[in-house]
């Protein structure tokens, strides 16, 4: 997996301040997309061991509320085949710290059912997960005085509470 970029401190993809990680691949390519340099797989550094590491640190201080995965597009396969053992890291290190992700794909109707966003980490991948907010951008719908969401069909989800649940859980 290769990632664009990487934020160190954040305040714009989810509450407090955060670490945010762009990764590379996005089958979406959604119109108005504000990082469309990311849709392609190859694009940026490659995601390796070293960069974990930098990500770990980065997570360490105590005024970091957390780690923001957005892109491009976490949820394509490839890319959660590469985020799975990562996410794991940060949870065991910081277990009091939230995972935020960004995807274009619906949780109800991309992640938990038969898809092409769907593979055999999946369900891991999403137990990780603090909150989701899903949805593709959609421009006509764009909406500039949503708080952590780019247009009105985007939904900030409670995985944890989703997951127990089974059904799609807003966070309020």
């Amino acid at each position: 997996m290769n990632y664009g970029e990487i934020k160190k401190t954040d305040i714009a993809n989810g509450p407090g301040v955060r670490v945010s990680l762009f990764v590379s691949g996005c089958t979406h390519h959604c119109r108005g997309c504000f990082n469309a340099e990311t849709w392609d797989f190859h694009y940026g550094q490659q995601f390796t061991e070293e960069v974990e590491e930098k990500l770990l640190a980065l997570l360490a201080p105590e005024f970091i509320a957390g780690l923001t995965v957005l892109g491009g597009e976490p949820f394509e396969p490839e890319n959660q085949r590469a985020l799975l053992p990562f996410l794991k890291k940060v949870k065991r290190e910081y277990p009091h710290k939230t995972i935020w992700c960004y995807t274009g794909y619906l949780l109800d109707e991309q992640l938990w059912k038969t898809s092409p966003a769907r593979c055999e980490v999946t369900d891991e991948m999403l137990s990780l997960l603090d909150v989701l907010v899903d949805g593709e951008f959609v421009q006509e719908e764009k909406d500039l005085s949503l708080q952590f969401c780019g247009s009105r069909n985007q939904r900030l989800i409670d995985v944890k509470e989703s997951l127990r649940q089974g059904r799609v859980c807003m966070d309020i």
